[in-house]
């Protein structure tokens, strides 16, 4: 059945194959970047209007719709053109929402695959990133799906930071893209895309109505990522509440500036549906795992006591609805939206802050060589001042060393001098008490000689008395 749905949507108008084909060589002449994303949405149009209007089997699921769509498109028309453009079939997908909102039952519902996820707890310190991909991909096609799912979000008592985490990692994508625009020798064509194309935003069922932390956080990723608000599990509420409810969180969403992904209206084809969509938002979804048989078919249902509330069923819930605008009709403009709008606008700020600007002084266009040498000479400025001032410093600092030097020097001097003196001092007290000392032996031996001489002169008289 999809070789036939496929080889159907191979015969486009051979007229417009050979306009593309024309256009194509157009554009590989091109050096002129606006002439390429003029040309690219030239085409994307034209692509997005064949899919658009091809009827696909009800009974096609999930991600094959898409990649077997776009397989029949590459077979004929589109395999150069992606190549020339350097664009790549696949896709990137954040999920935004509280612990337990059900996404990642939704997102095997949506497309039709069991992603390897463990359930998280309540008890994280801090909000954590986990990626699912590319890990789907079908064999005709070289479709490719990531989705990073924020673990943890809204589960902290201070949840002023909840959204840090995952606008740094949206940033980190644009600017590993730029990065790799920006090098000499550019490989756009086979380099890993990364950039995030779709936040699935899911939104509390119950409530009067968006929380604080979910119109900050909107608020900061409205001019990064495709926001795509998703009321979850929807069959926790009646019609009229969800009526209510959805009524509420628009006019919230529009009193606080916020802007969400509005599905493309400037093709006449879809124009129509996209705008019943864009009114419709955002979406009441239900997902489910589970078959349950109806009637003569098995289809996704929740079962409950009271009922059945199927998943695929327009009058139980918005599913198909989200899957259409998503995956069947507008996949591809997300992708442009997110190059052409949200990329744009980071590396237009990034250049910004690198000193690079469309415009001079007077309000005069500025090349790209003028700006280059412009802050070429203010570099070569900068690291003659830095050179001047190094050098400056490096010569008042050995001045200030050799002051300390010489400081150091006189007082050593001045020691020396002070010790000098203090040794002739005391050599000449010692001189002087070596003199007396010589002096006083001088008198001991003198009188101790006069002693001598006196006591053997007195034994000499004692002698003479006694013999008389």
């Amino acid at each position: 059945m999809l070789d036939n749905h496929l080889y159907q949507l191979i015969q486009f108008d051979r007229d417009d194959s050979e306009r593309i084909v024309r256009e194509k060589s157009k554009l590989e002449e091109s050096v002129d970047g606006q002439s390429l994303a003029a040309g690219w949405a030239r085409e994307n149009s034209f692509l997005r209007r064949g899919i658009a209007n091809y009827t696909i089997d009800d009974a096609l699921q999930g991600l094959l719709v898409v990649p077997g769509v776009l397989c029949g498109v590459r077979a004929y028309l589109c395999l150069e053109f992606f190549v020339v453009l350097g664009l790549t079939c696949g896709a990137w997908s954040s999920l935004w929402c509280e612990t337990g909102m059900g996404k990642s039952t939704l997102m095997d519902t949506l497309f039709n695959t069991s992603f390897e996820s463990t359930p998280a707890t309540h008890s994280l310190p801090a909000v954590k990133l986990n990626e699912f991909g590319p890990g789907v991909v079908n064999a005709c096609s070289p479709f490719q799906l990531t989705i990073v799912d924020t673990v943890g979000y809204g589960d902290q008592v201070n949840k002023a930071d909840s959204f840090t985490a995952i606008v740094d990692y949206i940033d980190k994508q644009f600017d590993d893209y730029l990065q790799e625009e920006l090098k000499i020798r550019r490989s756009l064509n086979t380099a890993h895309d990364s950039r995030i194309h779709a936040c699935l935003y899911f939104i509390c069922p119950t409530g009067h109505g968006l929380k604080s932390i979910d119109l900050v956080c909107m608020k900061k990723l409205d001019s990064k990522v495709n926001i795509i608000p998703i009321i979850a599990k929807a069959d926790t509420v009646s019609k009229v509440e969800l009526s209510r409810f959805k009524a509420r969180i628009t006019q919230e969403i529009k009193s606080n500036g916020i802007h969400l992904y509005q599905f493309p209206i400037d093709d006449e084809t879809i124009a129509k549906t996209n705008s019943e969509m864009n009114a419709q938002m955002p979406f009441a979804v239900v997902g489910s795992t589970d078959f349950v048989r109806v009637g003569n078919k098995m289809v996704r249902a929740r079962q409950y006591p009271w009922g059945t509330v199927q998943v695929e069923s327009e009058s139980h819930c918005d599913f198909t609805k989200l899957r259409e605008m998503l995956i069947r009709t507008n996949m591809e403009d997300m992708r442009e939206v997110t190059h052409s709008c949200h990329y744009e606008l980071y590396r237009k700020r990034m250049l910004e802050q690198m000193g690079f600007s469309d415009v001079g002084e007077n309000n005069q266009p500025k090349s790209f060589q003028e700006t280059f040498e412009q802050k070429r000479e203010e570099h070569r400025a900068e690291l003659q001042k830095k050179e001047d001032d190094m050098r400056q410093s490096f010569v008042l600092r050995v001045k200030e060393k050799e002051t300390e030097l010489k400081e150091v020097e006189k007082e050593l001097y001045t020691k020396y001098d002070q010790l000098k003196r203090e040794h002739a001092e005391e050599k000449k007290r010692y001189e002087m008490l070596k003199n007396r000392l010589e002096e006083e032996r001088s008198e001991f031996t003198k009188r101790r000689a006069q002693l001598v001489t006196n006591a053997h002169h007195h034994t000499l008289t004692l002698g003479k008395s006694k013999k008389k």
